[in-house]
């Protein structure tokens, strides 16, 4: 399995991130925000986001934030292009809030499975609405989806809708792609699916296998993958590409037992 690599991609000044309070988001902000780019950074929790911009901005940085839950479909409807307007424009938009703290399916226990779903599934598939919507308009564009290694395969216990919420991000960021490349118009418009291994956020929590990095070489490997603009790309790329390969051909109850 070959890797999609991206073309000579353009400088993307103007970023907007989701889920940018802690983990991966807030490190994508930290580099780029350090690269000179300018950002639009939302989450649900505004106080943590709140201090990450004035950190930000004290260096010279460009940081607008806005108090967003992707759940709520008409609220990432208007603050997604009111932010784009303040910024002048929106290059890139990185789908990046998730969940991911589930339970066995059929414990009793569903309410957490289908917040994973919900936010996982149905506010990316919002913000990639209110992205593309942008990017269409301006017939330019990168829509950034962060799925994960475990979405290349069903896994069970507390991962089950994670798993599969991640599975629905990739597919659905490659049905966008494959709708954006049938138009000579909209072709100007790219889209990056990322899967991420493990790495040490509070999503991963409890769930860090052998081959588990910290959050700085984490997000290090993130922020040069999506800059590269490929199709598709694992990071850190190894061991995650060869791993998501051999989880897609493996019978079941290995891959289990590897995941």
């Amino acid at each position: 399995m070959r890797h999609a690599r991206g073309h000579a991609a353009p400088r993307r000044q103007r970023i907007l991130i989701t889920g940018a309070s802690s983990g991966l988001g807030e490190g994508m902000a930290r580099r780029w925000a350090a690269a000179g780019h300018d950002l639009a950074l939302v989450a649900r929790r505004t106080d943590r986001l709140d201090a990450l911009r004035r950190e930000l901005t004290a260096t010279g940085a460009t940081v607008l934030t806005a108090a967003l839950d992707v759940d709520d479909p008409d609220a990432v409807a208007e603050i997604v292009p009111r932010l784009a307007g303040e910024l002048g424009g929106l290059d890139r938009f990185v789908a990046n809030a998730g969940l991911g703290k589930g339970v066995p399916v059929g414990t009793g226990g569903a309410r957490p499975n289908r917040a994973v779903l919900t936010t996982n599934v149905l506010g990316t598939h919002a913000c990639c609405e209110a992205a593309v919507a942008l990017f269409r308009a301006q017939g330019h564009g990168h829509l950034v989806v962060i799925s994960s290694v475990a979405g290349v395969r069903g896994m069970g216990g507390t991962r089950t809708a994670y798993a599969t919420s991640k599975a629905a991000d990739a597919v659905l960021a490659e049905g966008i792609r494959a709708d954006l490349l049938a138009s000579r118009a909209t072709r100007g418009i790219r889209v990056t699916t990322i899967h991420p291994g493990f790495i040490e956020t509070d999503i991963n929590t409890g769930r860090r296998g052998p081959f588990t990095v910290d959050l700085d070489t984490g997000v290090d490997a993130l922020v040069a993958a999506v800059d590269r603009e490929p199709v598709r790309a694992y990071v850190p790329e190894w061991p995650w590409r060869a791993v998501s390969g051999l989880l897609r051909v493996l019978p079941l109850p290995v891959a289990a037992r590897l995941s």
